[in-house]
């Protein structure tokens, strides 16, 4: 399963000497209560660590150095508890490599009307000092993400802890590798792409091997793995043999456990944590992986069909950011296939032909093996559900030759009409918002590529940091997108983004 860093966020207390010791120590204090606070609460999936007053630039540079180089430090969170002067941040900030939020809150709720004196003034100025603070990021050009409220405020809290999972997948976005197994389908253009700008831009390493090199993985496996293996996918999943001979069917389900196991070695050996492959060049491979890749999906590893190589990233970085998440929902590869244009019941039927996620099934999960057209192989095995309900977003990364853009359209998730029994494959039907037709269409002059990854467990303002911390484009189709204005913001990218 996915196992992510055990991160750790410094909660860095932002003053100066002026105003003498006794107010130094108050502050100190403070922010250990307002941390202690934080690390109580539910919605702070990582632990914050108070540092030593930020007083000077002597100081300030050496934490946010120090940052820069402790691996398990996944950002900075500062609070001007008083007046700090920010000139004493610019040598820290030019040279900051990690997330930083900067915390609007103060330690008091209300104005203490019947004592408040200059005393009180004084070591109690957030006002002042978040507005110096924040001029010098818009001097530097600096992103940052601004958190404003009262700590106690539990909509705060889960703003900043939801900012935190933002910057776990800025800084495990230059973790992510990709191996590409054979090339991207023939002459499609949107899972094309400048791998090298790919990893300068978002540290994303993507390397191709030949099918073939994977093989030997696969054809190594045991038959008591494999047995082992299939024994627990018939205990865990509903089998539908659609008239099959039972012994001929464990075989095609075998070809299955045998591709999981053995493409999860080669990923574990080479240190990759995502992958693509294609159809079109199977090599040795008996069957299209199918029910292999679902699986390794769902243990948290990024895939893409047909040599997409951008969507096994950003799967893979969505499985990051969601990681331990209480009650989550799941994320899932999809692809946009066929409209349902009826009044009142619009929508997107979005599936795979045999790759996608059950982590977002809703019910019994099945087991079928039925002819698939691509690939010239054996039938494969595959597992059948329906998705879950409820809103989600689908992203898609797309690369506009002189730059990235990250599309994103939040969706409500709904149940289909029927039952599709002819169709052997996992489905989830989902109306993108703020109507089918207003919505494709934004997606459409967007750019936006027919693979996505979606997920019920993040928010579109989410992914929207995460593409401010990397420096690209991203644009929002929501409630709120109206045609004109959202191509006068995309003619506006144009220019912005070079």
């Amino acid at each position: 399963m996915l196992e992510v860093k055990k991160y750790k966020f410094w909660f860095c207390p932002c003053t100066q000497d002026l105003y003498g010791d006794e107010v130094l120590k108050h502050v100190h204090e403070h922010a250990v209560q307002v941390a202690a606070a934080l690390n109580a609460s539910p919605d702070i999936p990582y632990e914050i660590v108070v540092k030593p007053n930020l007083l000077n630039d002597d100081t300030i540079t050496a934490l946010f150095d120090e940052a820069n180089v402790t691996a398990d430090c996944a950002g900075i969170i500062t609070w001007a508890h008083t007046f700090s002067p920010s000139k004493n941040y610019i040598h820290g900030l030019v040279d900051l490599r990690k997330p930083l939020c900067q915390f609007a809150t103060q330690f008091n709720e209300e104005i203490p009307y019947d004592t408040i004196d200059m005393d009180f003034m004084n070591e109690n100025q957030s006002a002042h000092g978040e507005r110096e603070f924040g001029h010098i990021f818009a001097r530097l050009q600096k992103n940052r993400k601004v958190v404003f409220g009262y700590w106690k405020d539990p909509k705060v809290v889960s703003e900043l802890g939801r900012w935190m999972r933002v910057a776990v997948g800025v800084v495990e976005s230059r973790n992510i590798r990709v191996a590409r197994f054979a090339d991207t389908m023939r002459n499609v253009a949107v899972t094309d792409g400048d791998k090298v700008e790919a990893q300068v831009k978002f540290g994303w390493t993507v390397d191709a091997w030949p099918i073939n090199d994977l093989t030997p993985y696969i054809d190594g496996v045991s038959d008591a793995d494999v047995k082992a293996l299939t024994d627990e996918y018939y205990d865990t999943y509903d089998v539908i043999l659609d008239g099959r001979n039972p012994e001929e069917f464990r075989r095609h389900v075998e070809v299955q456990a045998r591709q999981e196991i053995g493409i999860e070695r080669f990923l574990k050996e080479h240190n990759y944590n995502a992958f693509s492959d294609h159809f079109g060049d199977l090599g040795d491979l008996k069957e299209l992986p199918s029910l292999a890749i679902q699986r390794l999906m769902q243990k948290g590893y990024g895939f893409g069909p047909e040599g997409d190589w951008k969507t096994p990233a950003m799967v893979r970085l969505i499985k990051v950011m969601t990681a331990g998440m209480k009650e989550a929902k799941g994320s899932a590869l999809c692809e946009d296939y066929t409209y349902n244009l009826v009044p009142g019941k619009e929508g997107i039927l979005e599936s795979h032909m045999s790759e996608v996620d059950p982590s977002i099934a809703d019910g019994k999960i099945s087991i079928r093996a039925t002819p698939l057209s691509m690939g010239n192989r054996e039938d494969p095995a595959r597992l059948i559900f329906t998705g879950k309900t409820g809103p989600a977003i689908a992203t898609s990364m797309i690369d506009l030759g002189p730059r990235f853009r990250l599309v994103i359209n939040v969706v409500d998730c709904k149940k289909v009409e029927k039952p599709m029994p002819k169709l052997p494959t996992g489905t989830i039907f989902w109306t993108p918002r703020p109507s089918l037709k207003v919505g494709s269409t934004a997606w459409i002059y967007a750019g936006g590529a027919h693979h996505t990854a979606m997920t019920f467990d993040l928010s579109a303002q989410q992914m929207v940091d995460w593409a401010d911390e990397m420096g690209v484009e991203s644009v929002v189709i929501d409630e709120h997108t109206e045609l004109r204005t959202f191509k006068r913001e995309l003619a506006l990218g144009n220019a912005i983004y070079r």
